[in-house]
């Protein structure tokens, strides 16, 4: 199970930054923007259960990929908790990260190595013996349909390739908790449906997933659970019914836009 409780970020804004903020009257500003303060992330909690999907949902900058990014130990939270399986991801982060599995947007592969040798090497690092390693690569492989490609150099890839060789090196460990950072951006139909599948796979399992997407139509199709953020806070945190229910047609767009709008109106 994943848990986020009350999670917070802030960035310390640049000299040149503050200088032109003091010209701008405060309706110009980004409300999140308080002295020499930038709050990304305010006020995030949620929570997964094993074998669920989570869609994370928000405008562009409202604070979903600083939050994955803190979820994956790659940021450290200014204040706040994140919890899996009981143990606390923010008191021993080198440890938590062996158990997550994360993809951002800047994941990437060697380029002179082919996708089985990428996806072999990331295994090691992380510990696993040749013959787990080697078990998991076909499993993994097969739920991607990576074996036609496995064998060809990262660089040679389209983008829809090396979107499903990143997702397998960001899974290949075994991890408790998948973190996907919109996984199916830009990508053509078939590799999106790939990787959609392969999300799906994990339903009813002992993994909670996480993927943040613009897309909701895959949260319609994929989603236990779904949260919405915007300017750094939870806006929605339930169940995908009980999101549907804020709308009379239980139209997720038209869900989407009201907390939205009633967060800017707020």
């Amino acid at each position: 199970m994943l848990e986020v409780k009350n999670l917070m970020k802030r960035f310390r804004l640049d000299n040149k930054t503050i200088k032109e903020n003091k010209k701008k009257p405060r309706s110009a500003l980004d409300p999140r923007e308080e002295g020499h303060w930038f709050n990304a992330v305010q006020d995030v909690s949620f929570s997964c259960n094993s074998g669920e999907v989570l869609g994370l949902l928000g405008p562009n900058g409202a604070g979903k990929t600083t939050s994955l990014r803190m979820l994956s130990t790659a940021l450290q939270p200014t204040s706040g908790q994140i919890v899996i399986n009981g143990d606390d991801v923010v008191a021993d982060p080198l440890a938590m990260r062996k158990r997550i599995g994360f993809l951002s947007g800047t994941t990437s592969l060697y380029h002179r190595l082919t996708v089985r040798e990428n996806v072999e090497y990331f295994g090691r690092l992380h510990g696993m013996k040749e013959e787990e390693l080697a078990s998991e690569i076909v499993k993994v492989f097969d739920l991607l349909d990576i074996h036609s490609f496995a064998d060809k150099k990262a660089d040679s890839l389209s983008t829809g390739m090396k979107q499903r060789a990143n997702i397998a090196r960001t899974v290949i460990h075994r991890p408790e908790v998948i973190v996907l950072d919109e996984p199916t951006t830009g990508l053509d139909v078939i590799s999106a449906k790939t990787i959609l599948d392969f999300i799906e796979s994990y339903k009813g399992s002992d993994v909670p997933v996480v993927f943040s997407t613009h897309h909701l139509h895959e949260v319609e199709k994929l989603c236990d659970r779904v949260v919405l953020i915007n300017e750094g806070t939870t806006q929605f945190s339930g169940t995908l019914e009980d999101f549907k229910q804020l709308s009379s047609s239980a139209n997720l767009y038209e869900v989407f836009v009201k907390l939205v709008e009633k967060k800017e109106a707020a």
